[in-house]
């Protein structure tokens, strides 16, 4: 097998990673072997993440937002040993443009992008199912999550080859993604 193509897909908080990862890998598995990396799996246990204080409530959330919550260079290592193993990898996170190391093993760096209302109401959504009260989802967003996300996450919009509309998870974007790394592979 040549080198394996990687892809990077980063963006804010339920804008779209996870789903558009999965979507690019059922496109591409009939003709290629394909691994995502979701960096969710990479979190460090709840006594080990940083904490942060409320923006205005002064209380303390566990800051899951924060590159320092995850452990990066297991991330890194595990990457680094998919590489040869498959012919696409896709690392899916927050902090897939962020960590240089990861960005290095990069060949297309794509951000979802999406409004942050949107996010918020998924997330919402999201975070009921898994049994969490509506203050609670409502208060750490606000007070924790958007202020690192604005911080960490927004950023490294800039750093994206293709920017990605979360918002209408339109197939054609993904589509073209996936029509583009087949070309890549094609050329190799």
């Amino acid at each position: 097998m040549d080198r394996t193509y990687v892809v990077g897909l980063a963006g804010a908080s339920a804008s779209g990673k996870s789903t558009i990862s999965e979507d690019l890998k059922k496109l591409l598995e009939n003709n290629y072997k394909v691994h995502v990396i979701h960096m969710d799996e990479y979190y460090r246990k709840e006594a080990d993440r940083p904490r942060i204080s409320g923006i205005t409530d002064g209380v303390e959330y566990i800051d899951d937002n924060e590159p320092r919550a995850l452990d990066l260079e297991q991330c890194y290592l595990d990457a680094q040993k998919a590489i040869g193993e498959y012919h696409v990898l896709i690392i899916e996170g927050l902090f897939s443009l962020w960590d240089e190391k990861i960005v290095a093993l990069l060949d297309l760096k794509i951000f979802v992008d999406c409004d942050s209302d949107e996010r918020f109401a998924r997330r919402v959504l999201r975070n009921l199912s898994f049994g969490q009260q509506l203050n609670e989802i409502t208060n750490r967003y606000v007070q924790a999550v958007q202020p690192r996300q604005k911080e960490y996450v927004e950023p490294t919009k800039w750093k994206s080859d293709i920017i990605l509309n979360g918002f209408l998870q339109t197939a054609k974007g993904t589509e073209i993604i996936a029509n583009w790394i087949c070309m890549q592979l094609a050329s190799k």
